[in-house]
């Protein structure tokens, strides 16, 4: 039988070497429940379901990356059956002055702005605005007679062909639509993309303008490539609500949910709360402080549905939690359970599988894709989440998962881009390292 685990009010502020906060709190102390403010009396919560020394192992990986040099500043969390088991805040955010990773410190979410902006067209869906097997270009015509890239000739021009077929909705949130990225590959439909500046796009009509005018790198629904397609999907929010997309995020989804921080820019009065970004200069990592997207208002070309958010941890626990709970949080229901449900159910064409995903790994044939996230389809001992389990990352080394069989997910936060480069392996050894506390505490 596991420990119980006690908890009280002896957490720090963290500082750069051996630097850790791994307290876990009551739901009241977390923002699962009634707003994301933290109380600070003591608490006790139970941790039964885990062994009290794979948390603590959990805990201490998950710091000792900071004292290692591997990452600037990590936080993490651990939450079961609405209560927080784990979290590690460790590190610091500011390169400056050496500010630590506090509770409302404000990340980059990248990619995994990707789900959000998935539930946002999903509410959309049960209101009966669109079938997902509409064709894209019955909302946005710029897309079509668009051509299919198939290869370059002898003269160095590219080859071109005819879609069979627009791609459908479904397709297009389960990145099997035919789209470029521009991210990665030397193709020359990749090569458009950053020749574009598809990222700086000038508002959600100059995206879609210029992606209009770059071929498709494959046929509708024959392979799965990671892709511009959710930031397309964050113009169908615009176009099917009436709404600008930072609009209808705020006002049907972030206020409902209470993400008080998550947006497309961060405040200047909370600038001092937003963590910087680190590259690795093939020595050590460096504080990005050149970067172009800064992520003030002046500054946001387009708001981006695949790239764009940035927000506090307390904020993507809420987001978390609402897809644990199938939909509703704090008596608020976003989605219908079915619905969440179908987005985490496999919608791959059978014999196509992940080759590349979030988080820059590949993939077992045990891994589908559903409507924005990544669905786990058998357990895989190389990375022993459940079978139908789902999860996506993001370009800074955000990562997160929920696993519904065993009502948990983890979140994890880490602002450096190429994170591997310095030796990081915390999205896996997180996996690992929670579902041995799991095993050693049945």
């Amino acid at each position: 039988m596991a420990a119980t685990r006690k908890f009280g009010t002896g957490c720090a502020a963290v500082t750069l070497a051996f630097s850790l906060w791994a307290c876990a709190g009551t739901p009241a102390a977390s923002p699962l429940s009634g707003g994301a403010e933290t109380q600070a009396a003591a608490a006790e919560t139970e941790v039964s379901s885990f062994s009290e020394g794979g948390i603590a192992a959990l805990e201490a990986r998950m710091a000792q990356y900071v004292t290692d040099g591997q990452v600037k500043g990590i936080a993490t969390r651990l939450v079961k059956d609405g209560k927080i088991v784990s979290e590690v805040r460790a590190g610091i955010r500011r390169e400056e002055d050496g500010a630590p990773i506090e509770d409302d410190t404000i990340y980059r979410y990248y990619s995994m702005s990707k789900p959000i902006t998935g539930v946002a067209l999903m509410m959309l869906w049960e209101e009966g605005e669109f079938q997902l097997d509409d064709p894209v270009t019955k909302y946005i015509p710029e897309l079509e007679g668009l051509q299919v890239y198939t290869g370059m000739d002898d003269a160095g021009q590219p080859i071109l062909e005819p879609m069979n077929r627009p791609p459908t909705i479904q397709e297009l949130m389960s990145h099997t639509a035919g789209f470029g990225y521009g991210l990665r590959g030397n193709d020359y439909v990749n090569e458009k993309f950053r020749e574009l500046e598809v990222f700086r796009s000038p508002g959600m009509e100059g995206l879609i303008e210029r992606v209009s005018s770059i071929p498709l790198l494959h046929q509708p629904g024959t392979v799965w490539d990671y892709s511009i397609s959710v930031d397309l999907q964050g113009y169908l929010v615009e176009k099917l609500s009436g709404q600008k997309f930072g609009a209808f995020l705020k006002t049907r989804l972030f206020d409902p949910l209470g993400m008080k921080d998550t947006a497309f820019f961060v405040p200047d009065d909370q600038y001092d709360r937003f963590a910087d970004l680190y590259l690795w200069d093939g020595k050590t990592w460096a504080p990005a402080t050149d970067w172009p997207y800064q992520f003030r208002e002046d500054t946001i070309r387009f708001e981006g549905g695949g790239h764009g958010l940035v927000g506090t941890m307390d904020d993507y626990a809420r987001f978390t939690e609402m897809l644990v709970n199938e939909g509703t949080l704090d008596g608020i229901q976003i989605l219908k359970p079915e619905t969440v449900r179908l987005m985490a159910t496999d919608h791959l064409p059978p014999g196509v599988h992940i080759s590349h995903d979030g988080l820059a790994t590949d993939q077992p044939t045990g891994v589908g894709f559903g409507l924005d996230f990544a669905v786990m389809l058998e357990r895989d001992p190389a990375m022993p989440y459940p079978a139908g389990s789902y999860r996506w990352g993001g370009a800074a080394g955000t990562w997160f998962w929920v696993d519904p069989v065993n009502d948990l997910y983890f979140i994890g936060m880490i602002q450096h881009f190429g994170g591997a480069q310095g030796g990081f392996d915390g999205r896996s050894a997180s996996v690992h390292l929670v579902y041995e506390a799991l095993e050693e505490a049945e």
